[in-house]
């Protein structure tokens, strides 16, 4: 089974490199379908290993797949062929300099997140994660806008200090491990409990590399990149970032989290993930009470739902299953609405709430779907955001931490009334109506000369007959023609079973005890330290 450690690495960087060489425009739209497919499948083929006891590994063991490993590898795959399969066809113009760069970095993309999930070492995983920040500063500017390419440099800039800071608490984190005997940065050691590890070391060395890790995962306060990154990146950019990307920082800041509790306990990482996921559940609330722009209301809500899992993160063991579980919820729920959002964008010709309306009336081919994937994303059953929630808010009040679930359920409900008013108002409700021009008057004949009381400015109303001055004027009445009538758009635009499969899959994926609860589980005792 180690080849599947290799195939989500190598295939991806092959179809990149054909994408950039073979002038066919169909094999760079699909190339990015096609490595999505690859990380899939070789995620599936971990997840049976693993619930089969076995733990593949290669290159030393400098790759290996646990349970979290695994998990995450196929969640990487899904978000990213929901992207990429449900966005053929929108991402836009580019100049023809161009061709086959944004098919070719989608690829570079995937395959750099799945290395830095399958990494049993900090540093490649760091190494990985750095170079999801080159190849999405790219996408974010692929229109080559003024504000797309003003996003990408301050993506860029934040992103940069985000991972130079975890760079920093990664060598501290190293220098930590000299007392073994043998430097390490892999998994494996640094998560054994008992360890003489430097605990000032790693204190310092943890709380830096999740601060720099939170700065990619978008928790307040440094997400200030966040909005206008997946606002002005293509739908299915939008769709890999909100789904992939943050959750990939997640689950480094999840693997530092079990090195510091091994050494120093959970209080000190519990502190930071509650500031932070508070401070981000507060910032989401208070800028989407009055959000006007769709795509950037889809930024937001991703702060949000960060912040739910940093809460998570912070509550530990007992929450940690859900907030497995959210990863998955969150990434295909929110890769369908960036790609549903790209279709209305191009369709509607702007991102404004307030110039799109009726929805639900002139287009149900994109509004169905949009409030269906917004239900799910706003957390009603049967969902699997609602039940990851609701886990989270239990297991804080079971274990203490009712203040911090409290604070954060407010804000939810502040959210969630947002979030719902912001939908309506794009989907529900009569159409703006559409009518017709009058039919003008006839153009008035003049006399030679007008008669006395009779108007000659232009604004007459009847037709004044040639035979004389002081004729009578004659009305002529203007009937307007009726409205015409509302054709709705039944269209999807674009590929729609992607969008249902991921729909439904967040339907149901909750009330499949075997293998999901199993895998969940295991995947959070790794996390415990459980090997």
């Amino acid at each position: 089974m180690s080849f599947a450690l290799w195939t989500p690495l190598a295939i991806p960087a092959v179809l990149a490199l054909l994408s950039l060489v073979v002038p066919s425009p169909a094999l760079r739209r699909l190339s990015p379908v096609a490595s999505s497919v690859a990380v899939l499948v070789s995620g599936l083929l971990l997840v049976s290993a693993v619930l089969a006891d076995q733990v593949p590994t290669l290159a030393g063991g400098l790759l290996r797949a646990d349970a979290l490993s695994a998990y995450m590898l196929t969640v990487v795959g899904a978000v990213g062929l929901v992207s990429t399969w449900g966005g053929l066809g929108h991402a836009g113009n580019v100049p023809a300099r161009f061709a086959g760069s944004y098919d070719a970095l989608i690829s570079v993309f995937l395959a750099a997140m799945s290395l830095a999930v399958i990494a049993d070492n900090i540093g490649l995983m760091w190494a990985a994660v750095e170079a999801t920040t080159i190849a999405t500063a790219f996408l974010v500017g692929h229109h080559r806008t003024p504000r797309s390419l003003e996003a990408a440099w301050k993506y860029v800039i934040l992103g940069s200090v985000g991972v130079a800071i975890a760079l920093l608490g990664i060598v501290l984190i190293y220098a930590a491990s000299r007392g073994t005997g043998e430097a390490t940065l892999s998994w494996l050691v640094l998560s054994q409990a008992g360890l003489p590890l430097d605990p000032a070391l790693i204190r310092a060395g943890g709380a830096l590399a999740v601060l720099g890790f939170a700065t990619k995962a978008g928790l307040a306060p440094m997400h200030s990149w966040l909005p206008d990154a997946h606002s002005q990146a293509p739908a299915p950019v939008s769709g890999l970032m909100s789904g992939v990307l943050l959750a990939v920082a997640l689950y480094a800041i999840l693997r530092i989290q079990t090195i510091t509790d091994a050494v120093i306990g959970p209080d000190f990482l519990r502190i930071m993930l509650s500031v932070g996921g508070l401070l981000s559940l507060f910032v989401a609330a208070a800028l989407l009470i009055r959000q006007r722009d769709f795509k950037r209301m889809l930024a937001y809500s991703s702060i949000e739902h960060m912040g739910m899992m940093a809460i998570g993160a912070a509550i530990g063991a007992a929450a940690l299953p859900a907030v497995l579980l959210y990863v998955l919820g969150h990434g295909l729920t929110k890769a369908t609405l960036f790609v549903i959002s790209g279709r209305i964008l191009e369709v509607e010709g702007t991102p404004k709430i307030d110039d799109v309306r009726a929805l639900l009336v002139r287009r149900p081919g994109l509004a169905v779907l949009w409030l269906i994937a917004m239900a799910a994303l706003i957390g009603f059953p049967p969902f699997s955001i609602f039940f990851s929630e609701v886990g989270i808010i239990v297991a804080g009040y079971a274990t203490g931490m009712g203040v911090v679930v409290g604070i954060a359920l407010v804000l939810l409900l502040v959210i969630f009334a947002s979030l719902t008013r912001l939908t309506v108002a794009m989907t529900i409700g009569a159409p703006v109506a559409q009518t017709s021009a009058s039919v003008a008057a006839p153009a008035a004949v003049l006399p030679s000369a007008a008669a006395p009381g009779i108007d000659v400015t232009g604004a007459m109303t009847g037709v004044v007959p040639a035979a004389g001055v002081g004729a009578s004027v004659t009305p002529v009445d203007a009937e307007p023609r009726p409205e015409a009538p509302i054709v709705p758009d039944r269209s999807g635009h674009g590929p729609m079973l992607p969008l249902i499969l991921a729909l439904g899959t967040t339907a149901v994926v909750a009330f499949i005890a075997e293998p999901v609860g199993t895998l969940l589980t295991r995947a959070a005792e790794v996390l415990g330290g459980i090997q």
